[in-house]
């Protein structure tokens, strides 16, 4: 219930992410699934998903699972994307998901965040097209702070 109403949340408060297209389908703790649909408006000069789009909806995703991992303290915290790396892989075609994952529990980064004042921890994200063919994968560093007063 949580992880829908934080889902909910962030989509209605992501302007661009909206713009795109973008949906954001399932959150956990600590996972996410983001997903665009082929269509004129997000395609580039040789008619594929443009990078720019692939973009972001991986990062979507991962702020989707950093999100999910941070949902019992999230109301009190200020997460930034600290770096993101992507690699294109083949040629993207059709609708593509993508599927975030961090590599330690929610609980783990909770009680480093409790302990040390902040945490800083990768989200991997896997992005395919419409047959679940790799096409793409992004890390993107997250930090995560108390919200400032």
């Amino acid at each position: 219930m949580v992880y829908d109403m934080i889902r909910q949340q962030m989509v209605g408060s992501l302007p661009f992410v909206r713009h795109c297209g973008i949906d954001l389908v399932a959150l956990g703790d600590g996972t996410a699934e983001a997903r665009v649909t082929d269509r004129a408006e997000v395609k580039n000069h040789i008619g594929t998903p443009h990078a720019g789009v692939i973009f972001t909806l991986a990062e979507t995703a991962s702020g989707g699972a950093m999100a999910g991992a941070m949902a019992p303290v999230l109301a009190g915290i200020r997460p930034v994307a600290a770096q993101a790396t992507i690699q294109y892989l083949a040629v993207a075609k059709g609708d593509l998901r993508a599927v975030a994952r961090t590599g330690r529990s929610g609980a783990d980064l909770r009680a480093e965040l409790e302990s040390s004042g902040k945490v800083r921890f990768p989200v991997e994200v896997e992005i395919l097209d419409g047959a679940d063919q790799p096409v793409s994968k992004m890390v993107v560093e997250w930090y995560v702070s108390p919200k400032r007063s």
